[in-house]
């Protein structure tokens, strides 16, 4: 928590923009979004509104994650993770951004993570 009050959050995010494929059964038909944000417990995401799934839907998710390790390397760790989606937002009339809080958090804290390697001169914001 920060001291402004109005941060929840108990850990940092990894803010980064990569594809992201979700589905409520990995054996259907994927469909593809792109990672907003991601902490151990949950991530946002965007995806176009005729994909998005509802608002308490149990999906499974599919995505990459940049990990940082302590000599400057930089290494893509692929996850999935399912969790139920908790807040839907419009973008626009096209694009929906879906917050889905996973069942079981990553190993790792990514926000974290990054924040430790900016000391290595790495930036938090990581786009394709």
């Amino acid at each position: 928590m920060t001291g402004n009050g109005s941060e929840r959050r108990r850990e940092k995010r990894l803010q980064y923009h990569w594809p992201v494929w979700f589905a409520e059964d990995f054996g259907d038909v994927l469909a593809q979004g792109q990672m907003f944000d991601l902490s151990s417990g949950g991530a946002s995401f965007t995806c176009y509104s005729d994909a998005c799934p509802a608002q308490g839907q149990y999906i499974t998710t599919r995505f990459s994650i940049p990990h940082y390790g302590q000599d400057n390397s930089f290494d893509l760790e692929s996850c999935m993770r399912s969790g139920f989606v908790c807040r839907i937002e419009d973008v626009n009339p096209f694009m929906k951004k879906v917050a889905l809080q996973f069942a079981e958090p990553l190993h790792f804290k990514p926000g974290e993570q990054a924040t430790e390697s900016q000391k290595s001169n790495h930036k938090t914001v990581v786009s394709v």
